[in-house]
């Protein structure tokens, strides 16, 4: 089974078009939990628990974990282990190199670590990227159009024809022989995203933007999801993890993580019935 299959049995199995982002941030623990001998482990692993049932996927916040070193990839272990494999691995590291590394890269995440997908940076082209795609069943989200500020720095950029992002959504769909490619699309550019729907309309894309950072869900749903209110995850960190600053942070955090996964289930629907009639 290639890596697009899994993703729609994986979010038919789960109900649940919902990603929750793991970015934990030492500084917004409880301060009973900073007390742990390891709270990143015991932050981590009481989110996973508390969201597990509301979600399809995990994306793993590479920064927050390297960011501790050996502890931290210690941590990454660990919770790859814990997460239940009904639920997908996505890891957020945005990798992006010549060929050699990219390959070893690849290598340390999607076998070493066993995500099932990995987010990835286009700018050094094709040889970089395909490295990520080298075994059918592994994903990679590449980056198409990103939710942040500065996406105007560069993604906007035109030839006079295409812009900077449309020509990654028509490359990338080029390079999905394997059928395991994907795009990062923000849903803070609703008209946009919207737009590489159509141009891309077989990937899975991984939509963040929405939560903490204010994008309206309604308009990501319908302008993400394919016809059939699917391929799309809508990755939620911190409007998920940090719903309590107490000890019931995961318990809140769970509850936040099903309001979340049943707001987008009946959007999806919404939209199915509307085509129909």
């Amino acid at each position: 089974m290639n890596f697009n299959q899994r993703f729609l049995s994986f979010t038919r199995q789960q109900n649940s078009l919902l990603c929750v982002g793991l970015d934990p941030d030492p500084k917004r623990f409880p301060q009973t939990l900073k007390r742990d001998a390891d709270p990143l482990l015991k932050f981590c692993t009481e989110i996973i628990d508390c969201t597990k049932h509301a979600a399809a996927a995990f994306k793993l916040n590479f920064a927050f974990f390297e960011a501790e070193g050996s502890r931290g990839y210690a941590v990454l272990e660990k919770l790859m282990q814990i997460i239940p494999p009904n639920v997908l691995t996505i890891a957020d590291a945005k990798r992006g190199d010549i060929g050699n590394s990219s390959d070893m890269y690849a290598r340390s995440i999607l076998q070493r670590l066993n995500f099932d997908a990995v987010t990835v940076n286009p700018y050094m082209g094709s040889d970089a990227v395909a490295p990520f795609l080298q075994w059918p069943e592994k994903g990679a989200f590449i980056l198409c159009l990103t939710s942040n500020p500065g996406t105007r720095d560069f993604q906007y950029f035109s030839d006079g024809q295409k812009k900077l992002y449309e020509k990654v959504t028509e490359n990338v769909t080029g390079w999905n022989g394997n059928q395991n490619c994907g795009l990062v699309v923000g849903a803070t550019q609703p008209g946009e995203l919207e737009k590489v729907r159509t141009a891309a309309p077989g990937l899975p894309f991984l939509i963040p933007g929405v939560g903490a950072q204010g994008a309206d869900l309604e308009t990501a749903v319908r302008n993400g999801t394919d016809p059939a209110g699917e391929l799309a995850l809508f990755n939620v960190s911190r409007g998920i993890l940090y719903q309590s600053a107490g000890d019931d942070f995961a318990e809140k955090a769970g509850r936040e993580a099903e309001k979340i996964k049943d707001q987008i289930n009946d959007i999806r629907k919404a939209k199915i019935n509307a085509a129909a009639n």
